[in-house]
């Protein structure tokens, strides 16, 4: 995500400065503790996902380990991360 932010005064130039804001990607890892159909369940509320995407994140996770959510500003995926984890689900961020 990119703000921009000007460099000179109103009126003068037309210079934009590009503020970069740090991404992060917000993880959902398998357990044996969930069911399938509780982390489906969870990401449909969490990130108001289709059932169908959200099928499939639970099945990558089940599969590979550990599967994408989102990649988001850093505020909202702690937000994100801290609702799974209310959820009973093992979630994670980190830098993108």
């Amino acid at each position: 995500m990119m703000a921009a932010a000007p460099l000179t005064k109103p009126g003068s130039s037309s210079q934009v400065r590009i503020i970069h804001v740090p991404r992060y990607r917000v993880l959902i890892h398998n357990d044996d503790a969930n069911s399938m159909e509780h982390v489906v369940r969870s990401l449909i509320r969490v990130f108001k996902f289709s059932e169908e995407t959200a099928v499939r994140i639970m099945l990558e996770a089940h599969s590979e380990g550990v599967a994408l959510c989102t990649v988001e500003p850093l505020e909202q995926a702690e937000h994100h991360r801290d609702q799974l984890i209310s959820f009973s689900l093992i979630a994670t961020i980190e830098p993108e």
